[in-house]
Formats: structure tokens, C-alpha cells, sequence
């Protein structure tokens, strides 16, 4: 069974404030691309886990338990408790940069939890795997919806969108790795203000108006501690994006182009100018 595990994108994230133990509070409208890590699973004679694609590199001297990939094969396991969970082998094609605001594990171990339990046919409903999702990080639930929504809380206040476009996007990444916990202790302001309540997200304009007026409140401390990320916007800017943004706490960078061409012809140009980039065009579907 091969089993998608598409790109995240925050398409604006707002730092409303932040708890006692520690954990931020977001208001986030969130996207997915037709574009990002893919699984295959296969029954097996015991349990395996093979890691390849083109930034498989970083993990491999990773601990496989610490991988949410295992992470994810284990607690579906246990929400089984004692139902038939054949051994299986995993292979994780690594398309996405590793730490690269993309959701990337997050998304991987969404997928896992998908494909095991159609794979083992446990029937398990969305809300099920969700709340055993939620324990490996805020962002597996909202990968497991894997449609156009806003996030609010620490992540887990998940609300589906009613009517969101399509969107052509071209996905910019430097190629280094930008570990959270840093953006978030050189984010000076924590209690900025959300998302306006009153979207009009209907059609493609409707929408690029609304993010255009909102933010992601970790873009201006990313760029701090990685100059080059202001590289990446000004190459989508410069090659016709309409609107353009730090994902998460980065380092990609997106860019809201008008059609599949125009993201296409960008892509093409930000590429040769910057072979070492990570650039791929993307659509996200609407709703």
C-alpha cells in the first residue's frame, strides 16, 4: 500500500500567546500540497523501517523508535489493544527538507496512522486516531484531516474550512534547517493579535485579499537567525508571486502564483539561479 503524506503550509500563523507549561498559542490557516513524502507498506515477516529519498540523509543517523514514523505504528498498536496488527515494513520516501516548516513528520506520521489502519482494517474513525495522534504532537491531527482548515490553540482546535481555493504555490527552501524551539525563544512578542473572525475565502481573490492582511508572526525572527530566508521571498516576489510568506517557523518560503504556468515558469527560474535550492511548484487543493 502506498500512502501519501502531503507538504503543510502555513499560510499565515499568528502567536496569540503562550501557557504555562511552556506551549505557544496559534491561530493558523493551514493548506496541503499534492506534493510531499510518500509510504509503502508491506506485510512482512517481522517489523522493518527503511528510510530513502532525497533528504533521507539527515535521519538516517536517527534512532528508528524516535522517528514519528515508528512512533506512530506503535501507538496505533496500542490503540488496538490486542487486535491482529501484522508485522509490516515500512518504506519512508523522504521528498520534503528535514525541518523545513512543512510538517513533514508530522505529516508522515498522519499517514502512517491512515494507511495502518485501513492495512490492519481496524476501522478506527478520524476522531480516534486523532486523539492518539495528538500525543505525538500537535500537528498530526490537523495532517490527518489533510484539507484546508484553521488551527487555533496550541494546534488542536481544528476547524474544517466551508469553501477555500485551489491554490498554485511554489515551495522555496535554502537548505538549512531551522529548528522551532529557536524561533519561538527569539519571537519577542507572544501575544499578537489573531486572525480577523470574518473570512470571505470563496474564490481566489477573496482569499489572497484575506492572508494579505494577516501574517506569520515567525517570519521577522527566522529571517534573523537565517539571513537567507529574505532570499527566498524576494525570489518569488521578483518572479511574479502574488503573495509571499514564511511556512511555519521555516526555512521554505512560499509563493501564491495565478495559475499552474506562472508557478511552473517561477519555479523554473528561482532554480537555475539557485541550484541548491529545494523549489518545486505545488497545487493545493481547495474545497
Amino acid at each position: 500500500m502506498k500512502v501519501q503524506a502531503p507538504a503543510k503550509i502555513n499560510l499565515a500563523l499568528h502567536v496569540t500567546g503562550q501557557r504555562a507549561d511552556g506551549y505557544h498559542l496559534l491561530d493558523s490557516l493551514v493548506t496541503f500540497a499534492d506534493f510531499g513524502d510518500e509510504l509503502m507498506i508491506e506485510a512482512s515477516e517481522q517489523d522493518g523501517f527503511v528510510i530513502g529519498g532525497p533528504f533521507a540523509d539527515p535521519l538516517q543517523g536517527e534512532e528508528a523508535e524516535e522517528n514519528l514514523v515508528i512512533k506512530a505504528r506503535d501507538a496505533l498498536r496500542t490503540l488496538a489493544a490486542g487486535r491482529p496488527c501484522a508485522a509490516v515494513s515500512i518504506h519512508l520516501t523522504k521528498n520534503l527538507p528535514v525541518a523545513s516548516g512543512l510538517g513533514g513528520g508530522s505529516s508522515d506520521a498522519a499517514a502512517v496512522f491512515r494507511g495502518l489502519n485501513e492495512f490492519w482494517q481496524l476501522s478506527f474513525s478520524l476522531k480516534e486516531l486523532s486523539a492518539a495522534g495528538r500525543a505525538l504532537g500537535a500537528d498530526v491531527p490537523m495532517c490527518l484531516t489533510g484539507k484546508p482548515l484553521r488551527a487555533a490553540g496550541i494546534g488542536e482546535e481544528i476547524t474544517l474550512l466551508d469553501a477555500f481555493p485551489a491554490l498554485d504555490v511554489v515551495l522555496v527552501n535554502p537548505g538549512v534547517a531551522v529548528p522551532t524551539p529557536a524561533i519561538f525563544k527569539a519571537l519577542l512578542k507572544k501575544d499578537n493579535r489573531p486572525m480577523s473572525s470574518k473570512a470571505n475565502l470563496a474564490s481566489f481573490h477573496a482569499a489572497c485579499e484575506f492572508l494579505s492582511a494577516q501574517h506569520n508572526d515567525l517570519q521577522r525572527p527566522a529571517i534573523a537567525l537565517e539571513p537567507v530566508i529574505a532570499d527566498c521571498l524576494s525570489a518569488l516576489q521578483d518572479n511574479g508571486a502574488m503573495l509571499v510568506r514564511l511556512s511555519g517557523s521555516g526555512a521554505t518560503c512560499f509563493g501564491i502564483f495565478t495559475n499552474a504556468a506562472n508557478a511552473a515558469r517561477a519555479a523554473g527560474a528561482i532554480l537555475r539561479k539557485n541550484p541548491n535550492w529545494f523549489v518545486r511548484a505545488v497545487t493545493c487543493p481547495g474545497v
